[in-house]
């Protein structure tokens, strides 16, 4: 008899690692002997909790964050030349604000209970990263969460009342629970951590790790 595997990741849909963490770990579960077995969890964290609800112009806040918009640039370069070895096609250069997150990860929550939470994280990451779409605007996050198969209404029924901001601050309590400082974040079964976006190799050692611990 088969068992479920599942794997929580911690994250924020800014984080371009994140996205290519994402690639990695799908790549991992595909190769793994039992694909149709592993569930993946998403969980939120929140990069920048200061971030104004409206989110800051990108130059702005990367040139406060780096030091200079020039060093920015360089990091971005870099970035995009792993995103391309993954199939991502990093945007930079078209990404205007870095938005705030807060309205994203009540969606993807949102999403989970509707059984899309995967595509809806998709969508998210690929809107902000290729799209070079606001995702802190909230008609353009629910075009993209609707989109990707999340009810409309039900997605605009939570954004305009508080439900779920309670799971930002469980989400938080987690975190520090495992201790995590930086994201991506990965727990396995409950019993395997990785930080970063790991290579493929390393997630499909975890997984069959957790097989030889039943």
């Amino acid at each position: 008899m088969s068992q479920e595997r599942t794997v929580d990741v911690i994250s924020d849909v800014i984080c371009p690692w994140c996205y290519i963490g994402k690639r990695r770990l799908e790549q991992a579960i595909a190769t793994f002997d039992r694909p149709q077995d592993v569930r993946v969890r998403w969980h939120p964290f929140e990069l920048n909790p200061a971030m104004p609800k409206e989110g800051i112009l990108r130059k702005q806040y990367r040139t406060q964050k780096f030091g200079s918009w020039e060093r920015s640039l360089e990091l971005d370069a870099k970035l995009s030349e792993v995103g391309e070895a993954e199939g991502i096609h990093f945007a930079f250069g078209k990404m205007e604000r870095t938005p705030n997150t807060v309205d994203a990860h009540r969606l993807i929550w949102l999403a989970d209970q509707h059984a899309c939470q995967d595509a809806v994280v998709e969508a998210l990451f690929q809107a902000y990263f290729t799209d070079a779409l606001d995702i802190s605007d909230r008609p353009t996050v629910i075009d993209v969460v609707a989109g990707a198969g999340l009810d409309r209404n039900a997605a605009e029924t939570l954004l305009s009342g508080d439900q779920a901001m309670d799971v930002i601050v469980s989400a938080k309590e987690r975190s520090q629970r495992y201790g995590v400082e930086g994201v991506p974040f990965f727990i396995i079964d409950q019993k395997i951590t990785l930080s970063g976006a790991q290579p493929a190799e390393t997630f499909l050692e975890a997984l069959c790790q957790t097989n030889h611990r039943e």
